[in-house]
């Protein structure tokens, strides 16, 4: 018999140990590089120190799958408003991503 309840659930797999700066070189060749550059290398910085402080990856690996994510959901996006379709009756993506690191 396990210790861990049977509805646990499984943590998010860590990213590869060169995952950031693939993920930087992928925001580097997105449209919104200019932005986007210096926001990730903010969060990174802020992960950084959390890391340091706390001795736990966790914060680093945080702001690697939240790139990803925004980069993986960026053409849906882009498509979506260059559709022409009104959102204005949506929800913020910051309110379904959560706050930035």
């Amino acid at each position: 018999m396990s210790a861990q309840p049977e509805h646990a659930p499984t943590p998010p797999a860590a990213p590869s140990p060169g995952a950031a700066a693939q993920l930087l070189a992928r925001i580097r060749t997105n449209h919104r590089a200019d932005a986007w550059v210096p926001a990730f290398e903010r969060d990174w910085g802020k992960a950084l120190e959390d890391s340091r402080a706390s001795y736990s990856l966790t914060p680093l690996h945080d702001v690697v799958r939240a790139w990803q994510i925004r980069l993986d959901t960026a053409p849906a996006v882009d498509a979506f408003i260059d559709s022409g379709m009104d959102d204005s009756g949506f929800v913020a993506l910051e309110d379904v991503l959560g706050p930035r690191q």
